[in-house]
């Protein structure tokens, strides 16, 4: 009976049901796709072209794939998953397939001609109507869900997904109050002239420059995002004793969590007094610019948008393997430059791969005009990468990054679409040109907790910057090298006053501490990051290749102590570990003579509240310093 027929024909296709969920004109557009496929299957059921459909068909991956029900509702025509095509099987019934087809039929239908999407029960009584046969049929059957979507399929799916969220996502960063929010934070005026002194520097020391503001700019936004802004969070410290946390568990989003985007909120635990802390991860930067803190999730998404305030053209950057970033185009340069907010580096694409150990796959990078795999930037070891390129095929990722920047520069002028070929054009080149790292791209990972980048196996590399004598350095039986943190510069005296800029480029280990530039207070010093209970820094000599070794040493080091802050130095040679103050004045050790290798380790840590990472400074001078030195070692050698 008509009354048996209505709920049996609900139960046979729930993926109807949500297809028809869908905005009207994208229900069309599938419903027009899938009628196709049934109705070309129910003509020529004999011709095997019209039972196969490619996964990596621009239309199908466009018009279907994102559309919700659409697929299922292919699987429950009869449709199943071969390597690279849904397939139907001679096997399948063709009742089922005219009863999905009828119902896809009616509601179109009714779209089309009354405007109105049909109720659930009309479209059932519909369905039922005119194809009585395959609801007859239908009604012995029992109430069945829908069937499991094959793996590939939803990795598939699941990869769409990712490339319309985040297209999507990167049209937040062109919002003008957004915008104008961000630069009534960010001190642009400081920043700019900043980096026009520095520009201008830049082309004193080299008439040939080329380089314009905007390259000096990123490099002033990326310090001051760093260093004055944007905090790290591991586990947040206890809202009610104060104490330390641990991540452990989920807890539910409010209302308000998800309108800014934390569809996850981490509970940070204490096992002390038995409290929750909240950690919402925002998604939305407009949030991210008042609570000021993550991961490196939040990180790229706050400083993308930073960037875009200021006028620069950024995209933001997802990586498969867990990490994202900023990359920025460089006009003068006629490049994209890589830029890690939460590391503070420009310029050093390798870093990944190379110095963190990481085994990439897919990096896309998203802006408001276009996607583009920039994958190949990120690594010298093409080979390695392609081999672990397994979730899509590579022939649909390219029709699909196709499909989705024709759709996004549609209004585009074709002044602006050449350009964006032009600059893509240029990337492919750099893309296939060999690749050596640089000696910034060889350190391990800088921001989180040594444990939470253990975790991560991120920490390779992190045995950085080991000082070996010169010739010069030999043949006079000397190794004297300074710091200045004014100037932020090295100087290996005994070696023709050789000068190594930034602070971490001669650092051997570092461990949650940073450079902190006082624009207001006009001072400079080396801290923990914020949220950190101990910060280590460390510097390496090692005399062994030379067959030298040392016959004394001799140390000054400055560093300062606020409240319970603490600072401990030590000059450390196999089993002999020698401790000093430092109080900036120059002490001699004897005992340590006969080493072939010295290691010069800093610990900070104590302090008080939530500025306790300001307690104990390695280093601090007055920017107006700029003749003083805040380190100096001299390690006189002789043979071994």
């Amino acid at each position: 009976s008509q009354g048996s027929a209505v709920p049996v024909s609900m139960a046979v296709s729930p993926a109807v049901t949500t297809l028809c969920e869908n905005p009207n004109d994208i229900f069309l557009d599938a419903a027009k796709l899938l009628l196709t496929y049934a109705d070309n299957i129910l003509r020529y059921p004999n011709e095997e072209k019209y039972r196969s459909i490619r996964i990596g068909n621009p239309t199908f991956s466009t018009k279907l794939l994102p559309t919700k029900g659409a697929v299922e509702c292919l699987f429950e025509m009869g449709f199943k998953e071969a390597d690279t095509h849904l397939v139907l099987p001679k096997s399948a019934s063709v009742e089922q397939l005219k009863l999905i087809r009828e119902s896809i039929a009616a509601e179109r239908d009714q779209r089309l001609h009354g405007g109105q999407p049909v109720q659930p029960t009309a479209r059932a009584t519909m369905a039922s109507a005119s194809a009585s046969e395959s609801s007859a049929a239908a009604s012995s059957q029992p109430d069945t869900p829908s069937p499991p979507q094959p793996s590939s399929l939803v990795k598939i799916m699941s990869f769409f997904v990712t490339l319309q969220s985040n297209l999507q996502h990167v049209m937040l960063y062109e919002n003008p109050e957004l915008q104008q929010k961000a630069r009534s934070i960010i001190p642009h005026q400081q920043l700019f002239s900043t980096a026009q002194d520095k520009l201008t520097e830049a082309k004193e020391a080299d008439p040939d420059c080329h380089l314009a503001i905007e390259d000096f700019l990123v490099l002033e936004l990326l310090r001051w995002f760093k260093q004055d802004f944007f905090s790290w969070v591991d586990c947040l410290p206890c809202g009610r004793c104060g104490g330390p946390t641990k991540n452990s568990s989920s807890l539910s989003p409010t209302t308000d969590d998800v309108r800014w985007g934390a569809q996850r909120v981490e509970n940070h635990y204490c096992q002390s007094c038995s409290f929750s802390t909240r950690f919402p991860r925002y998604n939305n930067p407009e949030k991210l610019l008042e609570t000021r803190r993550g991961r490196c999730g939040e990180w790229a998404n706050c400083f993308t948008l930073c960037c875009r305030a200021l006028g620069l053209e950024a995209r933001y950057i997802w990586d498969s393997t867990d990490h994202v970033w900023t990359e920025i185009y460089s006009v003068s340069q006629r490049r994209w430059l890589h830029c890690d907010s939460c590391e503070n580096v420009c310029d050093k694409p390798l870093l990944y791969e190379v110095g963190w150990g990481k085994k990439l796959a897919y990096i896309l990078a998203f802006s408001k005009d276009q996607v583009v795999d920039v994958t190949w930037r990120y690594s010298c070891k093409h080979t390695e990468v392609l081999s672990r390129r397994t979730r899509v095929q590579e022939a649909w990722l390219l029709h699909t990054i196709n499909g989705l920047n024709a759709s996004r520069q549609q209004s585009l002028s074709p002044d602006k679409k050449k350009q964006l070929t032009e600059r893509l054009l240029v990337e492919l080149v750099e893309f296939i040109s060999p690749k050596k790292p640089k000696p910034g791209e060889l350190g391990g990972r800088n921001s989180g907790s040594l444990a939470w980048r253990l975790a991560r196996g991120e920490t390779r590399g992190d045995a950085g910057y080991v000082f070996t004598p010169t010739e010069k350095e030999k043949n006079d039986k000397l190794l004297h090298v300074r710091y200045s943190a004014t100037k932020d510069q090295y100087c290996r005296v005994s070696n023709n006053s050789e000068v190594i800029q930034s602070w971490d480029q001669c650092v051997w280990r570092k461990e949650s501490v940073f450079r902190k530039v006082e624009d207001d207070w006009q001072m400079v010093y080396i801290a923990r990051t914020d949220g950190s209970s101990m910060g280590r820094i460390s510097w390496k000599f090692d005399l062994a290749q030379a067959d030298l070794k040392i016959k004394s040493v001799s140390v000054m080091a400055s560093s300062q102590t606020f409240h319970s802050g603490k600072v401990c130095w030590h000059l450390q040679t196999g089993q002999i570990t020698a401790e000093f103050s430092g109080d900036g004045k120059m002490q001699s050790f004897q005992s340590l003579s006969g080493s072939s290798e010295i290691t010069l380790i800093a610990e900070l840590s104590g302090g008080e509240g939530e500025t306790s990472w300001q307690h104990a400074q390695l280093f601090r001078q007055s920017l107006k310093q700029t003749d003083e030195h805040s380190f100096e070692i001299l390690i006189h050698l002789e043979d071994v």
